[in-house]
This record gives C-alpha cells, sequence and structure tokens, in this order.
C-alpha cells in the first residue's frame, strides 16, 4: 500500500499543526505549549487515555484497536523539543522566540505522530494498543531516559518502539535503516590543566599550562589514529581552549580544554575514556603541571533490533516502495535509551534537498508529512492486523 489517501487529505491540516509549533519553539524540558497542544489533540481525536507529565513535559497517548485479542501493545515515538538557535530561513512562520528554533524537525516529527493519532483514532483498523509517545529534551537533556524512569514502558505494557527522523540531503519522502548500532553515542569531557601564571617575558618563570594544553590537544588525536582499531568508529574532538586570562602578556595560571567523544561500540567507549585520562594526566605531570579529567557518559548507542528493523524496512517499502541502507550516524540520538528498554527500530525519512539539521538555514518540507504519517500507521495496522 502506497501513502495513505486519508494523510493525503489531513496534509494541509497537519502542516498548519506543524507551522504553529515551528513559530513557537520551546527548549529541553520547557515544552509547556507544545505538550499542551498535542495533549488536547489527543483528546480531541478520541484518544482512549491521555497522559500529561511523563517525563516532566512528556505526553502519552493510548488508541486502543478495534480488538484486543493479541494482547500487543506498540509505542510510537516523536520529539517535541528544539534547538538555541537564532533562526535563519526567512520563513513567514519563523520562530518568534529569540535563540529558539526548530532546527532539527522535531516540529515535522511532532505533527506527524499528531496526524498518525487521529487516523488511528478514527479507524481503530487493528488487533492491539498502539501507545503515541510525545517527548521534551531530546536535544541534551536525555528526555527519552526521563520518560523511561518515570516507568513508562511498564506502565503502559509497551513491548515494541519504534521512531522516526526527517534526513536531509535524503530524497523527498524515502526511507533509510541500518539494523545494529545505528547513531553514536554522546559523550562530553572537560580538563582543566593547572600549572603556574606570570608574565609572558619570563617563561622560564612559569609552567605554562597553554603549552602543555596544546601538546594535549594534539596526543589526543592520537586514541583515533594509533589507540582505536582502523576499521571501528571513533571521535575525539576538542571543541573548546579557554584560558584563564585574556591578556596579551600574561602567561595563564589555568586553561580549560571541553571537547566530544562519539564511538559506536562499548570497547571504543571505554577506550576513549581511558585514553584521555591518562594523555592529559599524563603530559601535565611531565611537564611539572597537573590535570583534571572529568568524563561525561551521556546518550549510549542507538541500536536498531534486528527483527524490527526488518518489518521497519518492509512497511516502508509498502510506503514508498524501497528502504534504503542509511549510513553510520556519529551523531547522538536518545531515543538509544527506549531501544535499551524495549525491541524496536528507529527510520530516517527523506527531507529532500535543504539545508543540513542544526543550521539556522534548516526547515522540515511538509510534504514529507504523508509519508512519514503513512509509515507510522502502517506499522500498527501491519505489526497488529485487525481479524
Amino acid at each position: 500500500m502506497p501513502v495513505k489517501n486519508r494523510f493525503a487529505e489531513l496534509q494541509d491540516e497537519i502542516t498548519a499543526w506543524r507551522r504553529d509549533f515551528h513559530e513557537n519553539p520551546e527548549l529541553l524540558f520547557e515544552t509547556h505549549r507544545t505538550a499542551g497542544i498535542v495533549a488536547g489533540k489527543l483528546r480531541e481525536f478520541g484518544c482512549d487515555e491521555v497522559t500529561e507529565g511523563i517525563g516532566r513535559t512528556g505526553v502519552v497517548g493510548v488508541i486502543r484497536g478495534k480488538a484486543s485479542g493479541s494482547g500487543k501493545v506498540i509505542g510510537l515515538r516523536a520529539d517535541m523539543d528544539a534547538l538555541p538557535i537564532n533562526e535563519n530561513t526567512g520563513v513567514p512562520y519563523a520562530s518568534k522566540t529569540p535563540n529558539a528554533m526548530h532546527a532539527c524537525g522535531h516540529d515535522g516529527h511532532t505533527a506527524m505522530l499528531l496526524g498518525a493519532a487521529k487516523y488511528l483514532a478514527e479507524t481503530r483498523n487493528f488487533d492491539g494498543t498502539v501507545v503515541v509517545i510525545f517527548q521534551p529534551a531530546e536535544e541534551g537533556g536525555g528526555g527519552a531516559k526521563v520518560m523511561c524512569d518515570d516507568g513508562m514502558m511498564e506502565r503502559w505494557g509497551i513491548q515494541e518502539v519504534y521512531g522516526m527522523h526527517n534526513w536531509p540531503g535524503q530524497p523527498l519522502g524515502s526511507f533509510a535503516i541500518r539494523p545494529g548500532p545505528f547513531f553514536a553515542a554522546t559523550d562530553t569531557y572537560e580538563v582543566v590543566v593547572t600549572g603556574r601564571g606570570g608574565h609572558a617575558a619570563k617563561p622560564h618563570e612559569t609552567i605554562d599550562p597553554v603549552v602543555i594544553s596544546a601538546q594535549i590537544v594534539t596526543a589526543l588525536q592520537s586514541i583515533a589514529s594509533r589507540n582505536a582499531d582502523p576499521v571501528s568508529q571513533i571521535v575525539v574532538s576538542v571543541t573548546s581552549f579557554v584560558t584563564s586570562s585574556q591578556a596579551f602578556n600574561v602567561i595563564p595560571p589555568r586553561v580549560t580544554l571541553r571537547g566530544t567523544v562519539r564511538t559506536l561500540s562499548p570497547e571504543n567507549r571505554d577506550l576513549a575514556e581511558t585514553r584521555i585520562s591518562e594523555i592529559c594526566t599524563g603530559i601535565a605531570t611531565a611537564m611539572n603541571a597537573e590535570a583534571t579529567v572529568s568524563y561525561s557518559r551521556n546518550y549510549p548507542v542507538m541500536v536498531n533490533h534486528d527483527e524490527q528493523t526488518d518489518f521497519a524496512v518492509e512497511v516502508a517499502k509498502s510506503v514508498a516502495g524501497d528502504c534504503a541502507e542509511a549510513p553510520l550516524v556519529m551523531g547522538g540520538e536518545d531515543f538509544a535509551f527506549m531501544l535499551n528498554e524495549r525491541p524496536g527500530a528507529y527510520i530516517l525519512v527523506g527531507n529532500g534537498d535543504t539545508a543540513m539539521v542544526h543550521s539556522p538555514e534548516y526547515n522540515f518540507d511538509d510534504n514529507a508529512i504523508p509519508a512519514g504519517c503513512s509509515w507510522y500507521a502502517e506499522i500498527v495496522e501491519r505489526r497488529m492486523p485487525a481479524a
């Protein structure tokens, strides 16, 4: 079955929802307006249950099929939050909030899942229960983990869970996915190098943390090039180098380095954490300085489950005629927490030739809406077919 006709009929309405979300972006867990609109629409659609405040500002809706004999319960998830970016698209519905923008398409994800929920509540042509999950704080807040920690999976008996992300550069409305590790673990670290400051004209009287930190920055690159298996995926980046003095003629006493680590295996994650500490403290000690390392493990590797990925491919082909193999992504995705709790799969839907996500010029293409809604709905109707 191709794109469902009902979603072509609903496209203008769903587009209006999406553009309203786009015009009124909210960050992290502060998705109060968005969550309120989502909950209101789910009640308007006739969902059997609507619960707010899961994961602080998350919303969960329950839709029961015409029959319940299968006992199956499937979760469908969309994220709601925006990014702290000033928009530069020039569209008439551009963000009205300074330093907040839907630069990753979560407005589109939310609107597509709402569209699917409306259709599923109208038709209920399935045997089982669907749980629609609207999550806050994907962009750095770990909202998926907070919702899981609130007992979401157990409370509604979710057995499988599926999610979707739009993807610029992929043909509009097409799909791509891969089994196994898909999105990387995203860790952060901070290194404080403490030496002895002094006058820049008398460097011999100092222990220069700038020179020491520069050596650390260079040495950290050896983790990927000389410590990790060359065929594995690992990124160690230093993204901030801040001295405790901004004067031209002062050697500062302290430098702070910050960065990120991206890996696709537990082994490389452990390797990176260990080697960052060893390299930083070793170089500092050799130069008579001190390095303090703080390492934070954030989102885990997002791993698609084999059976559910095969099923997601089948559904994607039914909607779009094909489903490509997606590349590995070194960006992070906190849907990983849900996939650690339950088997499931995460798929990409093409956004066409647009600016990349996290860009001030990015905008979700509303023409992807029918394909995305159809995939969500087909996941339910094919996994839990009515008799």
